[in-house]
């Protein structure tokens, strides 16, 4: 974790969870799928106005109805008072009543009619020998109310197959206007403002896009009887408005970073006038080189403080305008310009940055190999050791400052490429090693796949060893979940590597494009230029480990 010290906003506690629980009913339709939704009364306290699935809170006596709802052998308790939950608001706000007679006939209209929706649930439901047909309701996802609003609850969005033979009928107090709609009608009907409905709901119906039958929704949901994804989103600013994401996407781990409460403070866009403060001992300056190869453009980093110094990592390229930028976040105070790897638009401006500071700071580094081409031709003022250690010393208001880098000698992406970890705040710097948003390309013979792979294996060590909850690449925002990113970024290796083996099993004696094509059918083929070069490193690994 960030030191508190070194966080960019006072903290605040959010606002303490509820217990909820929502159901989407589902039904086929020549179409595919339909999902039932109903308009939120416009006084309601939460998401007044938008279309929502029906659900509300959960109460004690949903808890204690556990005996007259039957349940799956691997439902857990917690999700069969759930799913009571679920039943009983739907019969409440809808009036749909999802449960059996003894016989196995499914209630009937005269059963809904014949049960008050505001007197108490489950003894009316008893009193006519119903039982809830919790074992049909099944959870589909979990989501957490976003940190910085006021009402917050921890609801697992379920799914259960509507009821044959019933007709939502709105309570007109909470719901209003039942509709049957497709997922794509709902968020095509949003984005034209006729439809509102807010992020948890557009992202659940996005992902039921991938599901053709009822059926195989609750196919998937019954395999593990656990939630198919959970998240509690984050927010920034993008383009002047709120944006929000979750746990999987690329801007979730710098909002965890820099707002750790969830206050929407950051601003996500790119730009590269002024340094991005993501702590008050962390800036991150991104150079003006956009591209297919470079994301954004490359990000150096400065590290440190007015008490300490900085330390730049990664100047990038020799252009002028960055470099100044660079020195002025600083106020001049450098004192040493650390560069993770060889490559063109990481290294060329370590020399002309030196040169615009007074006290000439060392540039440190790894020097390039022989294997280098010729425009990542690198050679440090001095060398980093594996392991070392750059300490960066200070006094301010609170007392003595450290801020200390540690060296991991990390070749792959290049021989000579080192990461940094910043320990006090369990920060790892990864250079090219572990990017955002794309795979780093492997480009022999300076870089080596067997290599590459040993240094994410040396990362995800540190990572686990030193509690490193985030990344900060080159190329791309912060990376929450370091640890879990960099097993998921060599297990995603893995399975590129077994395709190509398999292109390659099945021609023998194809060419590189003709195993590019097969290999990355995944990929847009105007990246399998620049996907051959990882493949010819694949290829080389695949036939070192073939040798006795």
């Amino acid at each position: 974790m960030a030191r508190t010290s070194q966080l960019l906003y006072p903290q605040r506690e959010p606002a303490l969870l509820r217990p909820a629980a929502t159901v989407l009913l589902l039904r086929d339709c020549p179409q595919g799928i339909e999902v039932l939704m109903t308009r939120r009364s416009m006084m309601a306290s939460f998401a007044p106005g938008a279309y929502v699935f029906p659900g509300g809170g959960i109460d004690a006596a949903d808890a204690n109805s556990h005996g007259m709802a039957k349940r799956r052998p691997t439902q857990s308790d917690l999700h069969l008072t759930q799913a009571v939950a679920a039943i009983r608001e739907s019969f409440e706000e809808l009036g749909i009543l999802f449960a059996h007679h003894a016989d196995g006939r499914w209630a009937d209209p005269s059963d809904i009619a014949a049960i008050d929706r505001q007197g108490p649930f489950a003894a009316q439901c008893l009193n006519r020998g119903l039982t809830l047909a919790a074992d049909q309701v099944f959870v589909l996802a979990h989501w957490i109310t976003d940190r910085d609003l006021p009402r917050r609850f921890d609801v697992p969005f379920l799914v259960a197959r509507m009821p044959e033979g019933q007709t939502p009928v709105a309570d007109e107090s909470e719901q209003f206007e039942p509709v049957w709609v497709r997922p794509q009608e709902a968020l095509d009907r949003h984005a034209l403002g006729q439809f509102f409905i807010i992020f948890p709901t557009i992202r659940t119906l996005d992902r039921l896009q991938a599901f053709a039958t009822v059926d195989a929704v609750l196919k998937a949901c019954a395999e593990n009887d656990e939630p198919l994804w959970t998240s509690c989103p984050r927010a920034g600013w993008l383009a002047g408005q709120e944006a929000r994401y979750m746990e999987h996407e690329a801007p979730f781990g710098e909002l965890a970073l820099v707002t750790p409460d969830g206050q929407i403070h950051h601003h996500l866009d790119w730009q590269t006038e002024q340094a991005v403060s993501l702590l008050k001992n962390v800036q991150r300056l991104t150079a003006p080189n956009p591209g297919v190869m470079t994301g954004p453009g490359t990000n150096s980093y400065l590290v440190g403080d007015p008490n300490t110094g900085f330390v730049v990592i990664d100047p990038g390229p020799a252009d002028e305008a960055h470099l100044q930028r660079l020195w002025r976040a600083t106020g001049g105070q450098i004192k040493a310009i650390l560069c993770t790897h060889s490559h063109p638009d990481h290294s060329p401006g370590a020399a002309p940055l030196q040169a615009l500071c007074t006290l000439q700071p060392p540039i440190l580094g790894l020097a390039s190999k022989t294997t280098a081409r010729a425009n990542s031709r690198f050679t440090p003022d001095r060398e980093l050791a594996d392991g070392e250690k750059w300490v960066l010393n200070g006094t301010g208001v609170e007392g003595d400052i450290t801020h200390t880098l540690r060296v991991l000698h990390t070749p792959g992406h290049a021989a000579n490429h080192l990461c940094l970890v910043l320990e006090e705040d369990g920060l790892l710097f990864s250079g090219d090693h572990v990017l955002n948003g794309s795979t780093t390309v492997i480009d022999p013979p300076d870089g080596h796949m067997g290599d590459y792979l040993d240094s994410l294996d040396k990362l995800a060590a540190a990572c686990k060893a030193g509690n490193i909850e985030f990344i900060l690449p080159a190329h791309g925002h912060v990376l929450g979940f370091a640890h879990q990113a960099i097993t998921q970024l060599r297990a995603h290796r893995l399975r590129r590597e077994a395709k190509i083996a398999a292109a390659m099993q099945a021609l023998p004696q194809g060419s590189l494009q003709e195993w590019v094509e097969k290999a990355y059918d995944d990929v847009p083929s105007r990246l399998w230029p620049v996907a051959a070069r990882s493949l010819q490193a694949h290829v080389d690994h695949i036939r070192e480990q073939a040798l006795p």
